[in-house]
């Protein structure tokens, strides 16, 4: 588990809080001014930043996240752009935030796994989530990850089966993301009833904190969720309000995210 998501944890828990994992789309609507959205997330309570790389088909995400990657590509965002642009400035402005890459393998197969796990630490990068990369298919790129030290992060889905969750928690690396719901990224009004046992059962078995995401967008979804895990990931929120309203948007739903996680 890289050293800096497991501090941002220790601090969040040492504060009382459970941790937020603020997602973000690096190049929406700029390069420059995306780095202002991620910059307002920290000033708002985010423990960790998910910096999105577009891609022209991200089967992950709904239709809010969808409409920022197709911004963010139109503006130039590339994911060679994101590590050499985005990531220092960043890590120049939020120096104590881990900073964790999500987009989708064919991204990654593109640049190089070997040489996008050296460039990605090089930059400061911790850790990155694939979605669309199955756990049997993984190998190779845990490998190159392992030898930079960057974490590769595993998300379980719903609809996972118990063993299948349990293998997954067991090889976790920074945190374990468990999905939320069926289905893409966007807010929700209710989440699934069983959300909490599946978490608890994951925690039971991962070496590494977990997190909840996809459908949280309000404080007192992150206040019950939170009660079973160890942070939540917010996102379709954040990118909502950062394209309607600007930084000072972005910041104000981190700030109401962290309230909801205080215990």
């Amino acid at each position: 588990m890289s050293a800096e998501i497991a501090d941002a944890f220790a601090r969040a828990k040492a504060r009382g809080e459970g941790a937020l994992v603020a997602y973000a789309m690096a190049g929406d609507p700029d390069l420059a001014r995306s780095v202002d959205v991620f910059a307002a997330c920290v000033e708002g309570g985010a423990d960790i930043l998910e910096i999105g790389v577009a891609f022209s088909d991200p089967i992950a995400d709904g239709p809010v996240i969808q409409a920022a990657s197709e911004r963010a590509l139109k503006a130039g965002s590339t994911l060679k752009r994101v590590l050499d642009e985005v990531v220092p400035a960043v890590r120049e402005r939020c120096p104590q935030t881990p900073l964790v890459v999500m987009t989708y393998v064919n991204v990654i197969m593109a640049m190089g796994e070997e040489r996008y796990a050296k460039l990605a630490r090089e930059r400061g990068v911790s850790g990155t989530i694939l979605p669309d990369l199955p756990p049997e298919e993984s190998a190779s790129i845990r490998a190159a990850f392992d030898k930079e030290g960057l974490a590769l992060i595993p998300l379980c889905a719903p609809t996972t089966p118990p063993a299948r969750a349990e293998t997954i928690a067991r090889d976790g690396r920074g945190f374990v993301y468990c999905v939320s719901v069926a289905g893409v990224t966007g807010m929700r009004s209710e989440l699934p009833s069983n959300l909490s046992e599946r978490l608890e059962l994951v925690r039971r078995f991962s070496p590494v904190p977990v997190v909840a995401g996809f459908g949280i967008s309000t404080a007192e979804q992150a206040r019950v969720v939170g009660a079973h895990a160890d942070g939540v990931v917010v996102g379709s929120a954040i990118v909502r309000a950062a394209q309607a309203d600007g930084p000072a948007a972005a910041r104000q739903v981190c700030a109401e995210i962290k309230r909801g996680l205080k215990r």
